[in-house]
């Protein structure tokens, strides 16, 4: 496996700390609303990037964390705490805040095939690990106090912009309007490891500490979350682009700091996903959820294989347009797969069709390549017994759910025409609303409206699913 690594900007050969063992970290969301499909690419991305990893024979482990305290809105240090930003405005406690959206993003992830990671670590979890971590920055004469506020100093470092992209304005406190200088500070790149003092005297999440009342700052969560899960040596750190600078920056500083050797050997960052009017996100209003895609009728699968026909390094430019044009081959895709009748595999045979798939995932993740792979195959003169269990294994990766979407296609409910499906995805979004508002006498007649139309409707943990008796 050869993989872009960040920090150098290099392609480079996979040589982890443990031979055949990766551990893998990846940043994890914060948990004030649903996640737009901006975000879930990375986290679409860091799946197949796992996947891939464990198909070429290595045993990986992985652990994310969740944001649910302490990740302010601006890169200074300033701006809305996004956790009592959500609180605001769903009159909600912020816990109740975080546990809703953690179990949204993880129905989305289920949605769209995003593997769980093995281990996921809520950040008010791991106070007393924050803590403990600072204090020993502080003993080494890399963190101050000041203000009530405990900071990283940077000037104790040879070379804190290590992405080697970034210069000392990158981190100019005003680039956004109404953002003050921290006054605090002793170089304007310092950033704070706990505070006791902020403008939000109403935050709800705080915790006793060496230096008083409060709450982390958000770059220690990774590092101190990483490094008690993961060891002192972690081989790659995935994540979105923008956040290079600062947080992997500062998480970088501060685990090397602590650690007093280098930390973390390569990064993985997926480039964004941008629509006409440049990168997709919550801050701009956008709401290009993975439940408003299913409301236009979009299987979010399609959506998968709009993202892999993409390399990870490169900006992603999304619209509808685009999006139907992956639809429409993916349900082309899972036709075809659909019409190749049973067979043992010719093992031999499909070979030299898996040492391409493999020299595509190594290729730096080549994931259009990949599919490319899956094509050809299809269209070669293999039997379909063996075309069939080739669509599978390379499944193992791309996660479109191929053989199963396949078999599916020749039930009822896949015949039904576009506009048969919309009314009863009408019914199914009528009836939820009424169960919603406890209206049980509504949703049981329309429960019954579709059992006339021979649409049986089971409720479960991941939502409504419905299939048409035949």
């Amino acid at each position: 496996m050869r993989l872009t690594n960040s920090l150098t900007m290099k392609k480079e050969e996979l040589a982890p700390y443990e031979p055949g063992k990766i551990r893998m970290y990846t940043c994890g969301p914060t948990v004030y609303d649903y996640a737009h499909i901006g975000n879930l690419r990375s986290y679409m991305m860091e799946d197949v990037l796992e996947k891939a990893l464990t198909y070429l024979g290595y045993q990986v482990d992985r652990v994310m964390n969740i944001t649910d305290v302490g990740h302010l809105t601006s890169d200074a240090d300033s701006g809305e705490d996004k956790m009592l930003k959500g609180a605001k405005r769903e009159h909600k406690t912020a816990m109740e805040i975080a546990r809703f959206y953690t179990q949204a993003f993880f129905a989305d992830c289920k949605k769209l095939n995003i593997r769980r990671p093995d281990t996921v670590v809520p950040a008010t979890g791991c106070i007393g690990d924050f803590i403990e971590m600072v204090s020993a920055l502080l003993e080494k004469g890399y963190a101050y106090k000041a203000g009530g506020n405990v900071y990283f100093d940077t000037s104790r470092l040879e070379n804190y912009y290590v992405f080697g992209n970034q210069s000392g304005d990158d981190l100019a406190v005003g680039v956004r309007e109404g953002v003050e200088a921290d006054g605090n500070k002793r170089n304007k790149a310092d950033f704070v490891l706990w505070f006791t003092k902020s403008k939000f005297e109403d935050q709800e999440l705080k915790w006793e500490s060496p230096w008083g009342l409060g709450y982390p700052g958000w770059h220690i969560e990774c590092s101190a979350i990483s490094i008690k899960n993961l060891g002192e040596y972690l081989d790659i750190h995935c994540g979105g682009i923008d956040n290079a600078f600062p947080h992997h920056t500062n998480e970088i500083a501060q685990s090397e700091a602590y650690l007093g050797h280098p930390w973390c050997k390569y990064w993985f960052h997926v480039l964004h996903l941008n629509d006409a009017g440049g990168k997709i996100s919550k801050s701009k209003g956008a709401k290009l959820t993975v439940s408003l895609l299913e409301e236009k009728g979009y299987n979010p699968l399609a959506y998968r294989l709009f993202c892999l026909q993409s390399h990870y390094r490169k900006p992603l430019a999304f619209s509808f347009e685009s999006l139907d044009n992956a639809a429409q081959a993916y349900q082309k895709l899972i036709a075809r797969i659909g019409a190749l009748g049973e067979g043992e595999p010719d093992q031999a045979a499909a070979k030299p069709y898996q040492e391409k798939f493999r020299e595509a995932l190594g290729n730096d993740l080549n994931t259009s390549q990949a599919i490319t792979v899956l094509y050809d195959m299809l269209k070669s003169p293999l039997d379909d017994g063996t075309k069939r269990w080739l669509a599978g294994d390379f499944d193992q990766v791309l996660g479109l759910d191929l053989l199963a979407a396949a078999q599916r296609e020749g039930q009822p409910e896949a015949q039904a025409s576009p506009e048969l499906k919309a009314e009863i995805q009408a019914l199914i979004q009528k009836r939820a609303e009424a169960r919603k508002a406890k209206d049980w006498a509504a949703a049981d007649a329309i429960r019954d409206e579709l059992a006339a139309r021979h649409v049986v409707v089971k409720d479960t943990a991941g939502g409504v699913e419905w299939h048409i008796e035949a």
